[in-house]
């Protein structure tokens, strides 16, 4: 015969607590850092569409559109890079590095 253990209230509580913690945990390390994800994103993504993919600027502004928009994507031909900022804080730059390696973040 299996004996059945009861659930009480102290076992609830302290699962709920461990759950509680963990999820603290993971959330503190997230750091809501979504504009700098998107600036990064913009600055490789317009760099390998310019100079890897060798499309038009128009096209590449167009393939890279993001939501909510970044404030500005700045090309610098001559250094074959990109630098994307929002919100004056976060920002990332991407450079072309040759046709093996394409474009990097730095």
């Amino acid at each position: 015969m299996k004996v059945r253990r009861r659930s009480t209230p102290a076992r609830t509580l302290a699962t709920l607590l461990v759950i509680a913690a963990g999820l603290a945990t993971s959330c503190a390390r997230y750091d809501q850092n979504d504009l700098e994800l998107l600036t990064a994103y913009s600055a490789k993504e317009m760099c390998s569409c310019l100079f890897v993919m060798g499309q038009t600027e128009a096209f590449c502004r167009t393939w890279t559109k993001q939501a909510p928009d970044v404030k500005s994507v700045t090309i610098d031909r001559q250094d074959k890079s990109v630098r994307a900022q929002a919100v004056m804080m976060w920002g990332a730059r991407a450079r072309f590095v040759d046709r093996r390696h394409g474009c990097v973040l730095e």
